[in-house]
């Protein structure tokens, strides 16, 4: 049998019309996207307006990337940008990173701290140096009055911690990106007031905990990403990962919550915008 070309399965969705297009607009609220290949940067965003992605958030995760995120956020008018430092890039931070942080912090679409966080799974930097990392950021958040966006792997004990230490003065709340982890956690998560963002690992065979989550986690509580160039969603996994996937993951959740499409979008969308005070 012949294998379906991307339109040829954009077409097959409930979420989409004939054409392939969104039948109502989604926003992408994590990707990288000055680490895509597959296409140029304008080809790419026309194709994601074409399609009804209306708005882009890419993310930052370290000195390398700071002035990138900037430039695209600058440049092209659906691109809205974070600054941050991942945990795996913590042991090799100066003080001189936090203040391009903080300085990236005030541009007019940088609409949040991130990603952030905790990852004891690859432990690429020391474990105390990720905490004082993701402590340090976490009060830059508080102070700027600006949401996070978190990665956390492995280490849900440390994180509840930190999250539940923070959380009183962190008034915008935020996201836990890419979620993986424990049920504990994002019920933690979601009493606090923060969203769960969702990505292509729904749609994996072996993803069962992460759809269980997905399960419980009430609709204004959820976010759509693709973490692109990652998670590349079935089914076109093998692929790089891009905006343009993200009707799959927006399916991939109706199947999984038992809603119709018109239920999901209109919510999520709003979740977004209210999250990351987007125009």
């Amino acid at each position: 049998m012949a294998k379906k070309d991307f339109q040829q399965t954009l077409q097959e969705l409930k979420i989409t019309d004939s054409k392939g297009v969104l039948k109502y607009p989604l926003i992408e609220t994590h990707c990288h996207l000055d680490t895509l290949k597959t296409h140029s940067t304008d080809e790419l965003l026309q194709r994601a307006k074409e399609l009804g992605v209306e708005k882009i958030i890419t993310i930052s995760v370290g000195p390398e990337n700071f002035q990138n995120v900037l430039d695209l956020a600058s440049k092209y008018e659906m691109v809205f940008g974070t600054q941050g430092i991942h945990p795996h890039e913590a042991a090799k931070i100066v003080d001189e990173d936090y203040k391009k942080v903080e300085s990236g912090l005030s541009h007019p679409k940088i609409i949040a701290v991130g990603e952030i966080g905790l990852d004891y799974h690859y432990n690429f930097s020391p474990r105390e140096k990720q905490i004082a990392c993701f402590e340090k950021q976490l009060q830059m958040a508080c102070d700027q009055d600006l949401p996070v966006v978190i990665h956390t792997r492995k280490a849900d004990e440390d994180t509840k911690a930190i999250i539940k230490n923070f959380s009183p003065r962190l008034r915008q709340k935020g996201v836990f990106h890419s979620f993986t982890s424990s049920i504990e956690l994002a019920e933690l998560a979601l009493d606090l007031g923060f969203y769960i963002g969702f990505n292509g690992i729904i749609s994996f065979k072996n993803a069962q905990d992460v759809r269980k989550t997905l399960e419980m986690t009430p609709l204004d509580h959820i976010l759509l990403e693709t973490d692109a160039p990652y998670l590349t969603p079935m089914p076109h996994r093998g692929k790089e990962n891009s905006p343009l996937y993200l009707p799959f993951v927006a399916q991939c959740v109706c199947d999984v919550k038992n809603i119709d499409p018109d239920q999901l979008c209109h919510v999520v969308y709003e979740n977004s915008n209210k999250l990351f005070r987007l125009p």
